[in-house]
């Protein structure tokens, strides 16, 4: 697992093109609530989080993206963690989380 920041993040949404599944980890009415717009949904207390996870990416060498609210909220952390354990090859874990992105786009 790597942990990267904003700018990174928007480096491989633009110009590096990378194919990567960027996935929001927090429960569906916070994603509701907001997200990234280019993100999908799979929370973290999901029992079947890793085969969820899984079935989205076709298989695990795709990179994915982690994150949830803000730097202080846990859960991309551990989410990334149950991946990697799991034999994920590419995690990233933003930490900023929806906070940090929405801070710098409107």
């Amino acid at each position: 697992m790597q942990t990267i920041n904003r700018e990174e993040l928007e480096a491989m949404n633009g110009r590096e093109k990378r194919d990567f599944v960027l996935i929001n980890v927090l429960p569906r009415e916070d994603f509701k609530r907001e997200h990234i717009r280019t993100s999908i949904n799979i929370p973290k207390a999901s029992e079947d989080f890793s085969d969820e996870v899984e079935r989205v990416t076709g298989n695990k060498e795709r990179a994915v993206v982690l994150y949830c609210a803000n730097f202080d909220c846990p859960l991309s952390t551990e989410a990334a963690r149950e991946l990697d354990e799991t034999g994920f090859r590419h995690v990233y874990d933003y930490e900023g989380g929806t906070a940090d992105w929405l801070k710098h786009h409107h």
